[in-house]
């Protein structure tokens, strides 16, 4: 557990008096530990930030893929259509 700054050696012997500093290390506690959340929670947030930029750039080359798989199947298309118009022309007779 993680020290405080209201722990000491002398607190163990708690009393009614105490009962303020009671509630004060009791918040100090609770703070500390958010204080830890919060730097977990930045730490995740950056790790998470840093996947998304790569997976957007993976997401754009996979879109440039796709663009240059489909002009080369319009030019496949088109040297096709061309290839059968002269075939149609010949004559076969």
């Amino acid at each position: 557990m993680k020290k405080t700054l209201f722990d000491n050696e002398t607190y163990a012997e708690v009393t009614k008096e105490d009962k303020p500093l009671n509630r004060l290390k009791n918040l100090d506690e609770k703070i500390a530990g958010a204080v830890s959340k919060v730097k977990a929670l930045k730490e995740e947030k950056v790790l998470l930030e840093r996947r998304i930029q790569e997976l957007e750039a993976r997401l754009d080359e996979k879109e440039q893929e796709v663009e240059k798989l489909s002009s080369e199947k319009t030019a496949i298309k088109n040297q096709l259509e061309e290839l059968l118009n002269e075939l149609e022309t010949l004559d076969v007779g």
